[in-house]
């Protein structure tokens, strides 16, 4: 269950990592979540509010981890 509501700043990209690999993140195209290439996962993004736990991630398809 994702909810947009307010948009995240996007700041905390400079800030934040990924809690499992350490690596960047990146905002999805739709802004709704937080895109680890190197954990192959996708943290969800709630009011504008990123929710890094490793549990409420979903794995990235291999399609997802394919795009540049």
């Amino acid at each position: 269950m994702i909810a947009s509501g307010s948009p995240m700043d996007t700041k905390l990209l400079d800030i934040l990592a990924c809690p499992v690999c350490k690596g960047p993140l990146k905002l999805s195209a739709d802004k709704t979540e937080l895109i680890s290439k190197g954990a192959g996962l996708a943290y969800p993004v709630r009011d504008g509010i990123p929710v890094m736990l490793e549990s409420e991630a979903r794995t990235l398809s291999t399609d997802e981890r394919l795009e540049k």
